[in-house]
């Protein structure tokens, strides 16, 4: 599990033969490669980020290719003979923290219509969700940036699909370059900038 606040970087190249390029808000023309940082949050998820954190210091990510879905960017997974880790075979279940709890409640959705609200919602651009997996559990190894467009939006502007999905973190640099990210671009690095030391390993619980 994660203790705390962690900083992920992510370094992503375009697809081979894309004629497409990244351009920052930072300036300086277009290029073939950018850096998105992420903000683990291990107060509010300290099970899903964990994961997640360890998935990153085993290299699970690194050279992963981006599945662009209609309003989702998908990345990860152990389908398709992919190497996999240790941790990417371990269970996930479904984590959410309904602001009011005292702790994340485990493999039950929140009900949104119902008044219920996370602590970490999806319903923003950028914010960083494990996939479904099987039963009520998140996927171990997939997850997405979540490209949220209000436009498109139910109830009280949020998600259709708001507080069935396990939010771990939100883009906090970069957030610019989701939309140019497309199908096949590929992840070549992910690291942990900060709070690496606030990571507890699976084997260790």
């Amino acid at each position: 599990k994660l203790t705390g606040r962690a900083t992920v970087e992510f370094q992503l190249k375009k697809a081979k033969g894309s004629q497409a390029e990244f351009v920052s808000n930072s300036g300086g023309g277009g290029t073939k490669t950018a850096k998105i940082q992420i903000e683990l949050d291990g107060y509010s998820a300290p099970l899903t980020a964990g994961h997640f954190a360890q998935l990153i210091q085993e290299g699970f990510y690194k050279n992963a290719v981006v599945t662009k879905g209609e309003a989702s960017l998908f990345i990860g997974g152990i389908e398709g003979g992919r190497d996999t880790s240790p941790t990417a075979l371990l269970p996930l279940p479904l984590e959410i923290f309904e602001a009011g709890a005292f702790e994340p409640q485990y493999r039950l959705p929140i009900e949104i219509l119902e008044g219920e609200l996370p602590v970490l919602p999806m319903s923003v651009y950028g914010s960083v969700a494990m996939a479904h997996g099987p039963d009520n559990d998140s996927d171990p190894s997939k997850f997405f940036f979540y490209l949220f467009d209000r436009r498109s939006s139910g109830l009280g502007g949020m998600s259709f699909e708001e507080g069935s999905f396990a939010v771990f973190g939100y883009v906090t640099e970069g957030s610019e370059l989701l939309s140019q990210i497309g199908n096949g671009d590929v992840v070549t690095d992910a690291i942990i900038k900060k709070g690496a030391e606030k990571l507890i390993y699976a084997n260790s619980r």
